[in-house]
């Protein structure tokens, strides 16, 4: 098992000019590397430790380490040791296990309570708590819910009661209340005047408008809103006009879920010009940090992200497969053999009628299909009971195998529970109940992944982006392909141990150093 760890930094080694010879100096990060030039004058080299003799140094790397490759005010305002982020995934996928495992492996999680309900995400919340107690490194996700808005206020007041320390901000087009609170509350000065955040949250965005929203002072509409139903005092709501609503912002490209499908190396760049203008625009005494998300599935995409200026980076889909990971077996192996291209976008439950898509597994399951036939129905009529018998018997017999009449019960019944209200409308208006039946298609699909429903292999609904293919590749034929060996942590640490070995072998190209491909490749290993 290789540990993270460095050599003495005192010990000559001679330089050494062979290609396999770069390649192993290379590979030594937590060194300092000198790059030498051989007794012709000519040939450049490399040698680590000391200065060596019997060569002419031309310059000198000092170590470095994974974690020295985002931003240390990151690390230093989340109390973590490395920049990595294991991003919540849906319906409790990111469990609390592994959570808690980034906390101890001082690093970041979010557990997934996007698609729960209420007395789950309590569930959750109170586990990681009581394990958790006094770390700030974990949180918990707040995903922008437009067809429960009530739900979603209830939850960031449940994450804002039992005090959870970081809060991750998903899916959200515009500011709400519930996002609004959790930015505000807690806010104070401390003995230097300084302001101080109750809770910390990294909004998660793909786009430039919404990025703008977050990284502005919250709105004074909201403010006020919020004082007067004494969810905020006077002072929070002064001080949440004085700061950003969040300071943390995730830069999401190409990804599984809810994605815009944009490349990182257009976006993030984007997204940092922006922070810098409403930087000086608002006059923040501290800069805003921003991270990259999506498509980070290699050490080789890590890097990249590193290198377009992110402070930190998130992963998703590549987690699934982990041995923390809330997903069936059957449901991990079939993204175990996906490739880059085997992702397709599909209807999302939580804003089917917002006609909103997100990018799920195609290898393997017809649901992307499916449900675009259902929301393919859903636009072309006002009811249920409008839709022509041919296509009503294709529907029930092959999407959602029941009568509509069944699954409107059992939709009825999930409701009742949940939140009534929706059945008062659905009984007033038929689309709405059209609406409702066929997201009990969507919203199911997804737990029969969880649960392993084998009888709805093909009815698997796994959110999953390219990373997860490309992931697939870089691990196949490496104890990282075995499926007991894919713990979140040693996902992370190779992920970061490779972005590091990567990071040096450009450093060194660029002063002209010949590294040969080799150089340029790391295979996973154990790490501790």
């Amino acid at each position: 098992m290789s540990v993270l760890t460095g050599s003495d930094p005192g010990v000559s080694h001679p330089p050494v000019f062979s290609p396999d010879g770069i390649t192993a100096c290379a590979r030594r990060i937590r060194e300092q590397v000198h790059i030498v030039t051989g007794p012709t004058g000519r040939d450049l080299g490399l040698a680590v430790g000391t200065p060596p003799t019997g060569a002419t140094p031309l310059g000198t790397l000092p170590p470095l380490y994974p974690e020295w490759l985002g931003g240390r005010a990151f690390c230093e305002a989340h109390g973590v040791r490395f920049p990595y982020v294991a991003g919540e995934m849906a319906n409790g996928i990111s469990t609390t296990r592994m959570v808690t495992a980034m906390a101890r492996a001082e690093m970041l999680g979010f557990f997934g309570a996007g698609g729960l309900g209420y007395d789950d995400v309590e569930r959750a919340v109170r586990v990681l708590a009581g394990e958790l107690t006094d770390r700030p490194n974990w949180g918990v996700n707040l995903i922008h819910s437009p067809a429960e808005p009530a739900l979603e206020f209830r939850v960031a007041e449940l994450l804002l009661r039992h005090a959870v320390p970081r809060i991750s901000v998903s899916a959200f087009m515009e500011l709400t209340p519930a996002v609004v609170l959790c930015a505000a509350r807690g806010l104070h000065r401390d003995a230097g005047g300084r302001i101080v955040r109750g809770t910390r949250l990294l909004a998660k965005v793909s786009r430039t408008e919404v990025a703008e929203r977050f990284l502005s002072p919250a709105p004074s509409d909201l403010l006020r809103r919020l004082v007067e139903q004494g969810a905020l005092t006077a002072q929070e709501a002064d001080l949440a006009a004085r700061v950003p609503v969040a300071e943390d912002i995730t830069v999401e490209a190409d990804s599984g879920g809810h994605t815009d499908n944009r490349p990182l190396a257009a976006l993030l760049p984007r997204i940092v010009l922006l922070r810098d203008e409403l930087t000086r625009r608002f006059g923040y005494s501290r800069p805003v940090r921003i991270g990259a998300a999506g498509g980070l599935g290699t050490p080789s995409a890590v890097a990249a992200a590193f290198a377009l200026g992110a402070a930190y980076v998130v992963t998703g889909s590549v987690n699934q497969t982990a041995t923390e990971a809330g997903l069936s077996d059957e449901a991990k192996e079939m993204l175990s053999d996906a490739d880059i291209a085997d992702v397709t976008m599909a209807p999302a439950a939580d804003m089917f009628e917002l006609g909103v898509t997100l990018q799920v597994l195609a290898r393997g399951t017809m649901f992307a299909r499916r449900a675009a036939r259902l929301h393919a129905a859903y636009q072309s009529h006002s009811s249920l009971e409008e839709i022509p018998g041919p296509l009503r018997a294709t529907i029930e017999q092959d999407v959602l195998r029941a009568p509509f009449d069944d699954i409107w019960q059992r939709t009825r019944e999930f409701w009742q529970q949940r939140d009534p209200s929706e059945i008062v409308r659905a009984e007033a208006d038929p689309r709405h109940r059209m609406a409702l039946v066929f997201r009990w298609y969507l919203g199911n699909s997804s737990r029969w992944a969880i649960t392993g429903e084998s009888a709805r292999r093909t009815d698997f609904q796994i959110w999953c982006g390219p990373a997860m293919g490309a992931f697939n590749r870089w691990t196949a034929g490496t104890f990282l392909a075995g499926a007991a060996n894919r713990s979140v942590v040693q996902i992370a640490l190779n992920l970061l141990e490779g972005a590091a070995v990567l990071t040096r072998a450009h450093q060194l190209r660029t002063y002209g150093v010949p590294l040969p491909a080799s150089a340029f490749a790391y295979a996973p290993r154990r790490l501790a």
